[in-house]
């Protein structure tokens, strides 16, 4: 049920600082007093999704050609240094963007910063680097291509979206991988690597005015503008019947996709959330209880919820034997059946209520998710308060979860692929 007005939803948390800097380059930063760590997070609309056909895998590439130097920091120096100063880095690229990050002691953040910055905006792009390092991300596609779960969920992937970037693999085509160049990778990174694409976002016990002037000086703030990209379709999933056979799978899979609101539909979103939850999270949840507690048919059955800018999706994957997958598919639309027309006690909303808004407060609990989530709030556009997720949970009603966000995961509005041993 809907928290009372006055009382507040998310204690001592105050609501993100913005700095437009005069390139157009956006800063966004929370104080957050009681951190031992501050999270500094670069985040740029450069994920695969933004590649041309040419340019399968590139973005994923070149998140590894940043750490291989930049034109003041030799190979391997940047973790060095970071590591030094007690801190750690990473960096991860989505269908949709692309982030990197550093936890770093305060007092060690002004430094950090121009690293970080340095390393990203400026990358060396070294010739017999990009070769190794293509070897580094070939390796990385054949270990990929050689998991048997990965291979059905990709099969999915494609059969659900064929006609949408995401329906393609992050980590890119070996054939076009062995045509890339580091002239084409500094042309993409040129493209899409502008001050009106990149967002820096800070989180920690740091106060955002200690580094506004170097901030201001930085290479941040001499991006230039780039031209945004046509706009990208959005995301359809095609239902349909399929069945592969994958060599040293040792259970057999049922794999099921269905699309959703993208990640700009807040409302729609938060009701994904708590639906996928009354289903599939925790042992009380309607098909872990049914499928795995009751009739004993899965080894485990998760249904989990990837929002993404260009249409959101639900994933389904029940892992059981192969002569039950009938029957799995069976209860999977009974107990969907059931949810429409029987509807759900008040303790099961409420229940589901309290984990979705939980777990969106433990994810603001330290610096890494407090700049994670604001950076890529602000990298689409999204200025909302904090506070507004959770109170789009309060929004919905049991009811309205019946009728606006049920029929969305009908079983025959799926992809379905079932995947069993060869």
């Amino acid at each position: 049920m809907p928290l009372a007005p006055s009382q507040p939803l998310l204690p001592g948390l105050a609501n993100p600082s913005d700095q437009l800097l005069a390139n157009g380059a956006t800063v966004v930063s929370l104080f957050l007093p009681d951190s031992p760590l501050v999270c500094l997070d670069f985040w740029c609309r450069a994920g695969s999704v933004f590649e041309s056909a040419a340019e399968s895998g590139m973005a994923h590439f070149l998140e590894h050609m940043v750490f291989k130097g930049s034109e003041r920091l030799g190979p391997g120096e940047f973790d060095l240094r970071i590591e030094a100063m007690g801190g750690n880095s990473n960096a991860a690229t989505g269908f949709d963007d692309v982030h990197y990050h550093v936890l770093i002691p305060p007092e060690a953040a002004a430094e950090a910063l121009d690293l970080l910055l340095d390393l990203v905006l400026h990358p060396r792009l070294d010739a017999a680097a990009f070769d190794m390092e293509r070897q580094v991300v070939l390796e990385e596609l054949a270990q990929s291509e050689d998991q048997p779960d990965e291979i059905a969920l990709q099969q999915l992937l494609r059969l659900g979206c064929p006609k949408h970037a995401y329906g393609q693999p992050i980590l890119g085509q070996r054939e076009l991988l062995l045509e890339q160049t580091p002239a084409a990778m500094a042309a993409f990174h040129r493209r899409l690597y502008g001050a009106n694409r990149c967002v820096l976002a800070m989180g920690g016990a740091l106060e955002p005015e200690t580094l506004a002037e170097r901030i201001a000086a930085s290479g941040l703030a001499q991006l230039p503008l780039v031209e945004e990209p046509r706009s990208r379709p959005a995301l359809v999933v095609q239902p349909g019947e399929h069945r592969i056979e994958v060599p040293r799978l040792e259970s057999a899979r049922l794999l099921m996709l269905w699309g959703l609101p993208p990640a700009s539909q807040l409302h729609d979103v938060m009701g994904a959330d708590l639906l996928t939850t009354v289903l599939a999270e925790g042992r009380r949840s309607r098909l872990v209880e049914r499928l795995r507690e009751q009739l004993r048919i899965v080894e485990s059955i998760d249904l989990d919820l990837h929002v993404m800018e260009f249409g959101s999706f639900a994933l389904l994957e029940a892992i059981c034997e192969t002569d039950e997958l009938a029957s799995v598919r069976k209860a999977i639309d009974a107990v969907w059946c059931e949810l429409l027309q029987e509807g759900m006690a008040e303790a099961e909303w409420q229940r589901a209520q309290r984990l979705v808004a939980n777990g969106y407060r433990f994810g603001l609990e330290a610096a890494g998710g407090v700049a994670g989530l604001i950076g890529n709030n602000r990298l689409w556009g999204r200025h909302h308060r904090l506070e507004l997720p959770l109170e789009e949970i309060g929004c919905w009603s049991a009811s309205q979860l019946l009728q606006q966000a049920v029929p969305l995961l009908d079983p025959s509005r799926a992809c379905v692929l079932e995947a069993v041993p060869a």
